[in-house]
């Protein structure tokens, strides 16, 4: 009997400090205040359970008044369930559960609502009335529907939230083991009531669940609250075996027993309590190693991004992102990756416990390295690859200067020789002559190095110039105004003038030029409602010697890519309503510093 009294009595303690507590961090938990109440509610019932085994029989009165509150204390269980999990119920259910408890707690008021019976090893205990049962109905009717709102929740909740609904749903089950002690009294079973001597563990797993979301980690001195409570509690389960243990009753060894007993297990406790803040949260030099190697092989930020969340999401034992300057807001919980410079922003962890957050941050740094190697990696194979171009672009030149050198006579001397031939077979020459020299001019353009000469320049009057230069040319009203830009007028009238004479060799009709200029740049578009683009050049419309027109030299397009390019924009083939083909050439906001 002295072992239960120790451990309602301590049950009593601890319910109202951690009331105290929550109410003191109220403003970090959603309904912390319901839930202080609610705490507060079970010092009351434990306080009428206990008083007769205090003051004797004679308390008997105050006792049933004091466990008829008992549905007030699942009415305030049941609206914190409501505000924790964010359920979308009207205030009416609150207010009818409030009103049901009320109700309930007034009649057992009014009448007698049982009676005290005297049940060994318990002691003195409430057997319940009519009246009394009415009461208990409506806290088990009202507790069944706190715990559904709780099961409601946790099915619509995405981690790590639904985890956090777990721990609370998880120490509502520990706390109806532990009322099973008292149905084992009640029943008269010849059982010792051991479920009864694990209550004090209740409210800790529940404030624990709740709070350790964002309060321990934050307050040390909330952990060490809670090391002095499971020591505590260590100290008074001595003090309660103590009896069973000694044939004599002896405060001294008492003392001394609890005193070691606490003084042996404050390291063990201490690390349980660490594990408890921080689940999961730890990470061995040999994890990071193996981190840092599984993230090895990924080449681009998008590889990256996919294998991180893959190995993090398979640690956590829950999905997560892993993003790169990402500006939406997360659906899961989510690792955004920032650049210049480069650093890590959590997203979506608010109510994830700290060891998972603790754990995402030691992953972030992993990320962050591996994204640095992989852009310098970048970095370093587009100039490897500008160089490589390069090199191919001079051998290329050398080489169109040799041939162009060395086709010119060789050209005159064919257009002479059939000065005195009959005109289609002269007309046929000149042409041939004419493509063959384009050929080389385009081939020449294309290879020898060339620099921009940037300028401030006005895109319409630019297009203009190109459209009264080729008939059929209609302007859009995206250039009915002047369009100011920073670019080398010379390079982009030739990409331009390279787009419309393409246009107009595959459609044989007019060719549409507009613009827009918006937050991201100014764009032009050179459409046209020809045969379109063959499927199987468009994977390399842009490199040199693929051509759309038949007779073309398949330099137009290189030339604008290169153009484009060199002004830090894009040149490429897009959808645009009513135009079969439609070709745009982006350009950055002052793509060019003069």
């Amino acid at each position: 009997m002295l072992l239960i009294r120790f451990a309602l009595g301590f049950s009593l303690f601890e319910t109202l400090v951690l009331a105290g507590v929550l109410l003191w961090w109220s403003d970090r938990v959603a309904g912390g205040r319901l839930l202080a109440a609610f705490l507060a509610g079970i010092a009351v019932w434990i306080t009428g359970n206990e008083l007769p085994n205090w003051w004797g029989v004679e308390a008997e009165p105050v006792a049933l008044r004091l466990m008829s509150m008992a549905p007030f204390v699942s009415a305030f269980f049941f609206h914190f369930c409501v505000v924790f999990c964010r359920v979308p119920l009207s205030r009416g259910w609150v207010t009818a559960a409030y009103a049901y408890s009320g109700l309930s707690s007034l009649v057992a008021q009014f009448w007698v609502s049982g009676h005290l019976v005297w049940i060994e090893p318990v002691g003195w205990i409430a057997m319940a009335s009519t009246v009394g049962w009415l009461a208990s109905i409506a806290w088990i009717v009202l507790g069944i529907a706190g715990v559904g709102v709780l099961l409601s929740g946790l099915a619509r909740a995405r981690p790590p939230a639904r985890q956090q609904i777990a721990a609370v749903t998880a120490s509502c089950l520990w706390g109806l083991l532990c009322l099973s002690g008292y149905a084992l009294v009640m029943l008269r079973l010849p059982v010792y009531p051991v479920p009864l001597l694990l209550l004090p563990l209740y409210p800790v797993i529940l404030v624990y669940g709740v709070l350790r979301w964002g309060v321990f980690v934050a307050n040390a001195w909330a952990g060490r609250a809670l090391v002095w409570t499971l020591l505590l509690a260590i100290g008074v389960g001595i003090v309660g075996l103590m009896p069973l243990l000694l044939p004599f009753e002896s405060r001294w060894l008492s003392g001394v027993a609890v005193a070691a007993g606490c003084l042996a297990l404050s390291g063990p406790v201490r690390r349980f309590v660490q594990r408890l803040i921080y689940p999961g949260g730890e990470a061995s030099a040999a994890d990071l190693q193996a981190w840092r190697e599984a993230l090895l092989p990924a080449e681009t930020l998008d590889e990256l991004g996919l294998l991180a969340a893959r190995l993090l999401g398979t640690r956590l034992g829950m999905p997560v992102e892993v993003v790169f300057d990402a500006e939406t807001e997360p659906a899961l919980p989510r690792l955004n990756c920032r650049r210049v410079p480069w650093r890590l922003e959590l997203q979506g962890w608010a109510a994830a416990p700290p060891g998972q957050r603790h754990l995402a941050e030691l992953f972030g740094s992993l990320i962050v390295e591996a994204a640095m190697r992989v852009e310098q990696a970048q970095q370093l194979a587009a100039r490897e690859r500008e160089r490589q171009l390069q090199a191919r672009l001079a051998e290329l030149g050398a080489l169109a200067a040799t041939v162009a050198h060395d086709i010119r006579n060789p050209l005159n001397i064919i257009s002479m020789a059939v000065a005195m031939a009959p005109s289609d077979t002269r007309r046929e020459v000149a042409e041939q002559v004419d493509r063959i020299a384009h050929l080389t001019r385009d081939l020449l353009d294309y290879a020898k190095p060339w620099k921009l000469a940037p300028a401030e320049v006005d895109v319409t009057t630019l297009v203009q110039t190109v459209a009264r230069r080729q008939p059929g040319v209609e302007i859009g009203p995206g250039l009915q105004q002047p369009l100011p830009a920073l670019l080398d007028a010379r390079r982009v009238e030739q990409a331009l003038t390279n787009l419309v004479e393409n246009a107009r060799t595959a459609s044989g009709s007019a060719v549409h030029v507009d613009a827009e200029r918006d937050a991201d740049g100014l764009r032009l578009y050179v459409c046209d409602d020809g045969p379109g683009v063959p499927e199987t050049i468009r994977e390399r419309l842009f490199e040199p010697f693929a051509s759309r027109s038949p007779g073309g030299t398949g330099l137009g397009l290189a030339i604008v890519a290169r153009v484009m390019a060199a002004h830090g924009g894009t040149a490429a083939l897009n959808e645009r309503p009513g135009w079969r083909t439609c070709f745009t050439l982006s350009f950055p906001h002052d793509p060019i510093q003069p």
